[in-house]
């Protein structure tokens, strides 16, 4: 069985429409999202209404869990005060403009998601088993550590908003990248998602690449007043 899986699109609604139409003309018709649907990029509420019209099973991101909370931070890992400052504009600005329906929608997310493919365990998470913010990186400690006694054959999160597949202890860690806020290559602006292939026999995940206009989406980052920086990332500038 194939599947697609989507994650961290933070408000960018160009990117999104971009991926779930290669998603669509490459004929996988069961998506999944990791979730962080807002944050950074103007169109926190086109995007949770297109993900909620396509009935795609979603997590509830970080992000999603401060906008939805009305929180005053969004559980990111800022190592600089400027960088904690550019999220705090963010999450105020999505606070402010993401309508009551959709920050109770948000707030009802599920934190994780279990599904059973071809007699395989699969448990999707945004962060990690642990918590939601928690970064999991490729070759990293903590991959160790949840892998000891896991009760699962796949975990598929997102989060770090960069792609990877890595085999632990017989346990597939994979990660979708971001399909709206991507930070996989410096100079590559780029939407990621991933397709998982699973068989009774194999496990593969390959990397999709989206091709979007990311101008435009810079340019109404510029227009809803957003810091000039979110325009940045979104050129790939990291």
């Amino acid at each position: 069985m194939k599947f697609a899986v989507i994650s961290d699109v933070h408000a960018n609604i160009y990117a999104l429409e971009a991926a779930l139409e290669d998603i669509e003309k490459k004929g996988i018709e069961v998506v999944y999202c990791t979730g962080d649907l807002v944050g950074y990029a103007p169109f926190p509420n086109e995007v949770i209404q297109l993900i909620r019209m396509r009935q795609i099973p979603t997590l509830q991101g970080n992000y999603d869990h401060s906008v939805g909370e009305d929180l005053f931070a969004c559980g990111c890992d800022y190592n600089v005060q400027s960088a904690m400052d550019l999220g705090a504009q963010s999450l105020f600005w999505s606070r402010e403009h993401t309508t009551y329906e959709n920050k109770k929608w948000l707030r009802e997310l599920p934190k994780q998601l279990w599904q059973e493919v071809e007699g395989k365990k699969v448990l999707f998470v945004h962060g990690s088993t642990r918590r939601n913010n928690e970064y999991l990186y490729e070759k990293s400690k903590e991959l160790d550590e949840i892998a000891e006694g896991a009760n699962f054959d796949i975990l598929i999160c997102g989060h770090t908003h960069k792609p990877f597949h890595q085999l632990v202890n017989d346990i597939h860690f994979m990660n979708g990248g971001s399909v709206g806020k991507p930070k996989h290559a410096q100079g590559d602006p780029r939407g990621t998602y991933i397709i998982v292939d699973v068989t009774k026999d194999h496990v593969e995940m390959d990397i999709q690449y989206v091709t979007y206009d990311y101008e435009k989406m810079a340019q109404a980052v510029i227009d809803a007043g957003l810091p000039e920086r979110f325009a940045e990332n979104l050129r790939g500038i990291l």
